[in-house]
């Protein structure tokens, strides 16, 4: 039977079985799945499995995306990603494949981010005026073979609850920004760009980068 892996930060919350033709989403209390998240409306979104399943976004502040993308209503294949306010929902819909808590990619919601680099704090703040629309497509893992649209201000990474990398929609294009950690003791875990660690400063990213962290492989490319 097929199931939702709720996850945050990429920490497994729960696992929800869908044993119904309905499941409603949202903060306030009567929804099937309640999520005290102030980015998720009182009723965000609804999940219909029919012939096929399907998400719909209930007219909701903030939007539900599926794999990055802001949609209206949505088909969800085998380990789409839906996001809805800060939480994700992992689509399983083979019963025999397990979910494998690795890399998450996460949109956020704030126009201001506060990062520590290990070189004390600083303030990024994005301009999303103008320029193309990034995506970044997974190239091993449990996600791969998945295109992320970048369309947030900001879009964290990272592995089982820990942040590692930020990468930020500016007008001049994207740029990614490494996020200090003392939970991340694998050098595999930092952020390079094509081979090169991001370190303490940023990237700006380009055409084809190929960013590696947490053990995964992506592609940085323009839609």
């Amino acid at each position: 039977m097929a199931k939702l892996i709720l996850t945050l930060d990429g920490a497994v919350i729960k696992e929800i079985v869908l044993d119904r033709d309905t499941l409603s989403i949202g903060r306030r209390p009567g929804n099937d799945i309640q999520l005290n998240d102030l980015a998720v409306s009182g009723r965000h979104a609804l999940l219909t499995a029919l012939h096929n399943t399907y998400v719909e976004d209930l007219g909701s502040t903030n939007g539900t995306l599926v794999n990055g993308k802001k949609i209206k209503k949505a088909i969800i294949k085998h380990s789409d990603v839906i996001q809805i306010g800060s939480h994700q929902f992992t689509y399983l819909s083979k019963e025999e494949v397990a979910y494998e808590p690795t890399m998450f990619l996460k949109a956020e919601f704030e126009p201001t981010m506060m990062l520590d680099t290990g070189m004390g704090s600083r303030k990024v703040t994005a301009d999303t005026r103008g320029g193309p629309l990034g995506a970044v497509k997974i190239m091993s893992g449990p996600m791969s073979g998945k295109v992320l649209e970048l369309r947030k201000p900001f879009n964290t990474v990272g592995i089982n609850g820990v942040k590692v990398a930020l990468i930020s929609r500016e007008s001049e294009g994207y740029t990614i920004h490494g996020i200090k950690s003392r939970k991340l003791r694998r050098a595999s875990d930092l952020p390079t760009v094509n081979g090169t660690a991001v370190g303490d400063g940023s990237v700006r990213l380009k055409e084809k980068d190929i960013i590696e962290m947490v053990e995964t492989k992506m592609q940085f490319f323009f839609m």
